[in-house]
């Protein structure tokens, strides 16, 4: 054989060698903002020769029955609350006027709601993963499948469960778990530093901070044990065995592929198992459709402003839509907002509403000066990247706290919704706009953003195909999550030490007692 002939059978080698490693994979994945995100691993598997089973609810808003690069299996719960816009309006309205109250007040409040979101949520889970299970044929049609691993966004559980119901290796794709943040799952997590969900904390608290800090911590965990596993107990007991419990399965994972970069979150603790892809789903810009870039280079030297609120919120209420736009309408800069509803009187010429935006490639735009956001993760993670400093209009869950990250590092400004003024937007917009230390913040956390020797998502893909290849990655897996919580804290030790000096001290008394006894002379009878 010449060297020709070698060369093309060396590639052909590799070519096979790739090959041999794409899997088939069943993905379980959540919708909304989540799917969003989902979507970038997916297509970037499939390129890579893997093919995806995609399991979703026929009441998806926005995971598709038919796509060119997953096939579906679309479950169909007939007792299943239907989760529409409408409830995460309800949500908005509702987060504002808990935004009036006072911080006690407030505090409690929003434990009631979240608790009763939680039951919402999960409740819908439960009648997911029992609609599955009962189906026989599609049991056997998936054990038949013969799936390599399930990759899965276990904000809910029904994914976890069907992976542990079907002993398939399990890869997440992750940021919330249960009540709280998934780091607090697998990893130590002292509420001594470590800021508990929407507790507006960094990493340096005072007493008073860490005090309501553990309260939210202490909060969490009640929720998880006493709101969320009840849900799902009588399911256990009829699809698994005895020893399994909830908990357990979802730290069983192989690996936690965590959206988060410490670019932009608190140092903590880790695990081996934990990857971090925070902003696997940005991208270098790509060029505008012409009408959006003749809008773009029309700004001149003041550049544009980049307003979205995601894809789960539509607008504002209209008051503090007229708000914002008069804000808007004030500004020499041009602005793009995404924005579906009642056109609001007070728009300004110099702003171009559109249902839809390339929002990676408007923040690309070198003409993009500033970023009106409601904090959602992958909006935030995108500013990062392209060096946007931010507005931050954060709504609900997880939006304030990332804003608030984003502020500490002086990348950003937030802005309170529920109180908002036109001259108090305006006066955030042009601080952002004409104070340079907010670009060159944000500038700084892109430049350690991207300072990685393999990029966010090539390191995603790896490691789900390191478990495909592996079958499996339990030896990066800890055994703390074995353990009881008295082991785990040595409570069982101290307790054992705890009785063993009280044995030796009660020993030695006894015996000081006892020879100081026989040793005392006895009183003569007269």
């Amino acid at each position: 054989m010449g060297v020709p002939g070698k060369l093309i059978f060396a590639v052909a080698c590799l070519f096979l060698a790739d090959r041999f490693y794409c899997g088939e994979i069943l993905v379980f994945p959540e919708d909304g903002s989540h799917w969003v995100n989902m979507m970038v691993i997916l297509k970037q598997l499939h390129s890579n020769g893997h093919t995806l089973t995609v399991v979703r609810s026929a009441r998806s808003l926005y995971i598709q029955e038919r796509s060119s690069f997953y096939t579906s299996i679309t479950i169909n719960p007939s007792q299943m609350e239907d989760i529409g816009s409408g409830l995460f309006d309800a949500l908005l309205i509702r987060s504002l006027e808990l935004r009036t109250m006072s911080p006690l007040w407030r505090f409690i409040e929003q434990q009631k709601d979240i608790t009763a979101i939680l039951k919402t949520f999960h409740g819908v889970a439960h009648q997911m993963i029992c609609t599955i299970l009962e189906d026989t044929l599609l049991i056997n049609r998936l054990h038949s499948a013969k799936f390599d691993m399930m990759l899965t966004d276990p904000a809910f559980p029904a994914g976890v469960l069907l992976a542990n119901y079907l002993h398939l290796p399990l890869v997440y794709n992750v940021r919330w778990l249960n009540a709280g943040d998934a780091h607090m799952a697998i990893a130590p997590s002292p509420p001594s530093y470590v800021p508990t969900y929407n507790s507006l904390f960094h990493d340096r608290m005072g007493f008073i901070e860490r005090a309501e800090n553990l309260l939210r911590y202490l909060v969490i965990r009640f929720q998880e044990n006493f709101v969320i596993l009840p849900i799902y107990s009588n399911l256990l007991a009829r699809y698994f065995p005895s020893d399994f419990d909830l908990l357990s399965m979802q730290q069983s994972a192989d690996i936690w592929l965590l959206r988060v970069d410490f670019a932009f979150e608190f140092p903590r603790p880790t695990m081996p198992n934990i990857i971090y892809i925070g902003g696997f789903q940005c991208q270098p810009p790509q060029p505008l459709p012409a009408d959006l870039e003749s809008f773009m280079q029309s700004s001149g030297e003041h550049g544009v402003v980049v307003m979205s609120l995601g894809v789960m919120v539509a607008a504002l209420p209209m008051e503090i839509t007229e708000i914002i736009a008069d804000a808007f309408a004030q500004i020499p800069q041009k602005v793009v907002w995404r924005y579906m509803g009642e056109r609001p009187s007070t728009l300004g010429n110099n702003t171009l509403l559109v249902d839809w935006l390339p929002q990676n490639d408007l923040l690309g735009h070198p003409k993009t000066h500033a970023f009106v956001s409601h904090g959602g993760t992958n909006g935030i993670y995108e500013a990062i990247y392209h060096g946007v400093p931010v507005v931050g209009l954060p709504l609900m869950f997880d939006q304030f706290d990332n804003i608030h990250r984003l502020e500490t590092r002086g990348a950003a400004r937030l802005v309170e919704v529920a109180t908002l003024t036109s001259e108090g937007f305006k006066e955030a917009l042009l601080d952002i706009l004409q104070n340079p230390s907010y670009r060159q913040s944000i500038q700084k956390l892109s430049r350690l953003h991207k300072d990685q020797p393999i990029s966010p998502l090539n390191n995603a893909i790896f490691w789900i195909e390191y478990v495909i290849r592996n079958k499996g990655a339990g030896h990066l897996r800890s055994q703390a999550i074995g353990l009881p919580w008295y082991s785990y804290y040595c409570m069982d030790i101290f307790v054992f030490f705890l009785a063993l000096a009280f044995t030796i001290v009660w020993t030695a008394f006894t015996f000081c007692r006892l020879i100081c006894f026989r040793g005392s002379p006895k009183k003569k009878v007269e």
